[in-house]
């Protein structure tokens, strides 16, 4: 397991923070959960909060992670750290003995810290293995999988995941790479993104490979199963009344928060024509924010990184959950 060193937390800039957490903590004296603890900086927000009744559970599948959550353990006694993804939400709710719980938050994406360690493979600005993986001890990082994945199938991953308007032309380049045995590094794969779009693209918008190193990340990390578990499983555990409030970074996380979420404001499923509703599915959400929150001009200036990031707010209503 690489060693990366002393506690980060101060390295990273939590994005969106006070509007994520004025829509997450409605009472004090509740029990929270911030399912993607990254280097904690939500959390502690969410503790500053808390009176010395309210508990928080965090969850987190990057080694690194957990042992920073696990300092905080020794520093607040409200506070537990699991090391498990955001799909395995259930178990963690259970291990902390807890059936309902008043708020649960989700952080998507990648946080600051494991985008400048070059050893982890998430970014092309740092020259590093092609890994990607969350969770170095158990996934399989980017250079194995991409040794049995077919043409089709990458073709799909990039222009899926990344929305990639070249992603044919970019996985062929791949793969043709990979297997003349020029594709070893980070700086290998952005290389060979550059020059397989056309040059018109080369130099307008976002680098040419931003679309496609978001979309490799996302296969290897298996990202878009873990959101579905993770906010079905969210929606489950919360008390009448109680918050999900989820901060993504790119419009196909987005899409999929708001639809799982639609899909419990309004579950009936009877057809248009029908003057009332027979199916009987009654919501068991309803929106707080249904349009996306941004962050300020000021916020951005401040941490860049948060210029695409978007927060989605629901609330849970009364209901019969045995359904």
């Amino acid at each position: 397991m690489p060693n990366h060193g002393e506690s980060s937390h101060k390295e990273h800039t939590p994005v969106l923070a006070n509007a994520f957490i004025d829509a997450l903590c409605i009472d004090p004296d509740g029990t929270y959960v911030d399912a993607t603890f990254g280097r904690g900086g939500h959390s502690r927000m969410l503790l500053n909060r808390l009176s010395s009744s309210g508990q928080l559970i965090a969850l987190d599948r990057d080694p690194d992670a957990v042992a920073e959550g696990k300092r905080l353990e020794t520093e607040d006694p409200r506070f537990r750290i699991f090391y498990h993804d955001f799909a395995s939400l259930e178990m963690a709710i259970n291990d902390a003995g807890w059936d309902q719980v008043t708020g649960i938050g989700f952080d998507l994406g990648v946080s600051s810290p494991q985008f400048d360690q070059p050893d982890r493979g998430f970014s092309f600005q740092h020259d590093g293995p092609l890994d990607m993986r969350m969770n170095f001890e158990h996934d399989q990082p980017l250079s194995q999988k991409l040794k049995h994945v077919s043409e089709k199938e990458l073709v799909r991953v990039i222009r899926e995941y990344g929305d990639e308007r070249y992603a044919g032309r970019i996985a062929r380049a791949i793969l043709r790479d990979l297997k003349a045995g020029e594709l070893n590094s980070t700086r290998d794969l952005e290389n060979t993104c550059f020059h397989a779009v056309p040059k018109q693209a080369r130099y307008s918008g976002s680098h040419p490979a931003t679309r496609t190193f978001q979309a490799l990340r996302i296969w290897v990390n298996d990202e878009y199963v873990q959101i579905e578990g993770g906010v079905r499983c969210a929606m489950k555990h919360l008390l009448p009344g109680g918050r999900l409030a989820i901060i993504s970074f790119h419009s196909g996380e987005d899409r999929r928060i708001r639809d799982l979420i639609e899909a419990e404001v309004n579950p009936c499923t009877c057809p248009p024509q029908f003057p009332m509703c027979v199916c009987g599915r009654t919501p068991s959400m309803r929106w707080i924010q249904k349009k996306p929150l941004r962050p300020s001009e000021e916020e951005i200036a401040a941490n860049p990184r948060s210029r695409s990031s978007m927060l989605r707010i629901a609330e849970a209503v009364a209901m019969d959950r045995t359904r």
